[in-house]
């Protein structure tokens, strides 16, 4: 299993590892032609994409529509399979507070995987709850040998990305400042933004996404209608690809998430196919409260 960052919740966040690094473009990404994948009936994405339409102005956060609504009490618990092995576990959960919205995360790897790798995750993040432009994340990663707790305030009045970690392990300490644009989204906030957009097959949205490193440009494709099984039932879906110019990730594989095609737009199924295998994570509960 690879030692890289976030492996767990990688899915969950979109492009958590491609803002590693990351370079933001100057230019409007291009769509690329998609790699030839076999037609399956077990979800896995179809070979075609159809034409892309970008949607309104280059790269911005949309303000949140009307008559959107958000799944406020409700925790999305995961499933994570890689190759034959249950790999993992992971959660997302929305709440209203005050006048902003709050996103929890965890991932935990489990059973053989763990032994390879252990990761204990835990991710908090807050939006506007009228713009969605992301006003701060926290987040307690222990992966492998490392541990850190990493505090990102989003200051748009100086139109920075502040960063501020420690190294749990060693005690070392990191301050870091990055241009922003005037209204980011973030690595856990994101997959509900996509979330709250109208997703048509053929549709395109540019975003401009922070991690506390440099700013990147991510596109996501709504790529076609599918049927997906799942434990908590089988659901008519809508399945996204989002792609960013930059970072790590460039060149080195695909991901993809599926949304209920339905209001809701309930991520129930994400998969990431890396030159080290398919990582996917599948919906097992929807927990209300």
């Amino acid at each position: 299993m690879p030692k890289s960052p976030y492996i767990f919740i990688l899915l969950l966040v979109l492009v958590a590892t491609m803002t590693t690094a990351a370079q933001r473009p100057q230019t409007p990404a291009k769509p690329t032609t998609p790699p030839q994948t076999p037609k399956a009936p077990t979800g896995n994405p179809q070979t075609a994409r159809p034409q892309q339409a970008t949607i309104g102005p280059q790269s911005h956060v949309r303000p949140v529509a009307d008559g959107y609504r958000f799944p406020n009490g409700q925790t999305l618990h995961y499933t994570a399979e890689w190759r034959l092995w249950t790999a993992g576990s992971a959660t997302l959960r929305m709440d209203a507070v005050g006048a902003e919205q709050r996103v929890t995360g965890s991932a935990d790897s489990a059973g053989f995987v763990a032994l390879l790798y252990k990761v204990a995750d835990r991710f908090e993040a807050y939006f506007d709850r009228q713009t969605f432009c992301s006003s701060r994340l926290t987040k307690h990663t222990e992966e492998g040998r490392h541990r850190r707790d990493t505090q990102i305030r989003y200051d748009y009045v100086r139109r920075k990305a502040v960063l501020d970690e420690k190294n749990l392990k060693s005690g070392e300490t990191k301050h870091q400042e990055e241009d922003i644009p005037r209204c980011v989204t973030d690595v856990i906030s994101g997959i509900f933004y996509v979330g709250s957009l109208p997703l048509a097959p053929g549709n395109s949205y540019i975003f401009p996404l922070n991690d506390g490193g440099k700013t990147v440009d991510v596109r996501a494709h709504v790529e076609a209608r599918e049927e997906i099984k799942t434990d908590v039932g089988t659901f008519k879906t809508v399945r996204v690809q989002p792609e960013a110019e930059s970072g790590v990730l460039k060149n080195r594989g695909r991901i993809w998430v599926w949304y209920t095609d339905d209001a809701a737009h309930i991520p129930i199924q994400m998969r990431a196919r890396l030159f080290w295998g398919t990582l996917t994570f599948r919906l097992n509960r929807i927990e209300r409260q």
